[in-house]
């Protein structure tokens, strides 16, 4: 395999950032996969943190060097990690269990198959347009496909946050499934949460085609915070360009040919990367946040088999 492949992840206007995204890949498969967490004080950001460690552990388990069936692995995961989020809000006792959008992609053989809950968003972009995009799981979507709103007026709706699809929370969750889909050379595949695709629309996304990601992500990122003002929401943007050559003059292409059948990469911050010991951004202890891994770890343990 190669492909050029940057992620970024930024707090914008919130106390703290609920976005949780990473990447792994073997010699032969690539996984890309983000979550967006809802609600209270640190809960909804511990559900996104399980639903991405517990997809990214069991791909690295999985994938040896191939996953056996791409769909498959996805509908097992994201509903295990939904009952994990369950038995998370089960062990503390929460009057509601914390719920987190997902969106998670497997590449292998150059066909891409992904799925999502939620209103986070995967892109293929190819030609320097959209080829295809994830359809929102919430009310505002729905009232689009019904004809009651334009577009236009659903990016301003104040519903437009409402989702009735995720993982966690109390009921079970909508997991949407692409079809197989044969990659051409130079697609590029964006995956984001709101805080990024609400800003900057379709058309915003659209302009990372064909550019070299690990200066054109952090600049729509930028660019996505001008736009959202004092409102910005936590925003995340991870974004890979497929190679059926290594293009001249590149030189951030990953390649996977000399990798060994049980080799690994995996990019995902950790849960101590995202909250400094300075306290800036939230007010945790550092025994609250070994205390936080060790319950994400719990919850996660017990649906890994």
């Amino acid at each position: 395999m190669k492909f050029t492949i940057f992620q970024e992840s930024r707090i914008g206007k919130r106390k703290t950032n609920q976005d949780r995204l990473a990447y792994c890949y073997s010699r032969d498969a690539l996984l890309l996969v983000l979550a967006d967490g809802m609600g209270g004080h640190l809960h909804g950001e511990i559900a996104a943190h399980i639903a991405v460690q517990y997809i990214t552990q069991t791909f690295q388990r999985e994938a040896q060097p191939l996953l056996y069936d791409p769909p498959l692995f996805l509908s097992h995961t994201l509903m295990s990690a939904h009952h994990a989020i369950l038995d998370y809000a089960l062990d503390k006792t929460l009057p509601e269990p914390p719920r987190t959008t997902v969106v998670a992609c497997v590449i292998q053989d150059s066909h891409a198959y992904w799925a999502h809950a939620g209103d986070s968003r995967l892109y293929l972009l190819r030609d320097q347009r959209i080829q295809t995009q994830t359809r929102d799981h919430s009310r505002v979507q729905l009232m689009v496909d019904q004809g009651l709103l334009d577009v236009k007026s659903a990016a301003v709706h104040p519903g437009r946050n409402r989702v009735y699809s995720c993982l966690g929370g109390t009921l079970t969750p909508q997991i949407e499934f692409s079809h197989r889909t044969l990659l051409h050379n130079g697609d590029t595949m964006v995956l984001c949460t709101d805080g990024a695709w609400g800003p900057l629309g379709n058309e915003g996304i659209a302009k990372l085609h064909g550019t070299n990601l690990l200066v054109s992500v952090p600049k729509l990122l930028s660019r996505a915070e001008e736009l959202a003002g004092s409102n910005c929401d936590n925003l995340s943007i991870l974004a890979m360009t497929w190679h059926n050559e290594a293009p001249a003059g590149l030189s951030d292409v990953v390649s996977t040919q000399t990798m060994a059948l049980t080799d690994f990469t995996t990019q995902m911050d950790s849960f101590e990367q995202l909250h400094p010991s300075n306290g800036a951004a939230m007010d945790l202890t550092d025994e609250d946040i070994e205390r936080a891994i060790a319950e994400i770890n719990q919850a996660i343990h017990k649906f890994s088999k």
